[in-house]
């Protein structure tokens, strides 16, 4: 029962990771059509881009939670 609830927390961090990363793709999208527009809204773009780094750090963390613990 403990190995399914591992493998359910697991897979639920898979698909947050899948979600987190199209989020932090769609933000590269939407920060450069800002960036390229003429009348960018430079609070709107430091707005996306924390939220980006945001995302990354989420990003991180959840790999670092999936991956492994190697004893050397």
């Amino acid at each position: 029962m403990a190995e399914e609830s591992g493998e359910s927390a697991q897979s639920d961090l898979l698909g947050e990771l899948a979600r987190l990363r199209e989020e932090h793709r769609d933000l590269d999208s939407a920060i450069e059509a800002l960036e390229l527009s003429v009348a960018g809204d430079q609070l709107q773009i430091q707005r996306l881009k924390k939220r980006k780094l945001t995302l990354r750090d989420r990003i991180f963390h959840i790999e670092d939670a999936l991956t492994p613990d190697i004893i050397a």
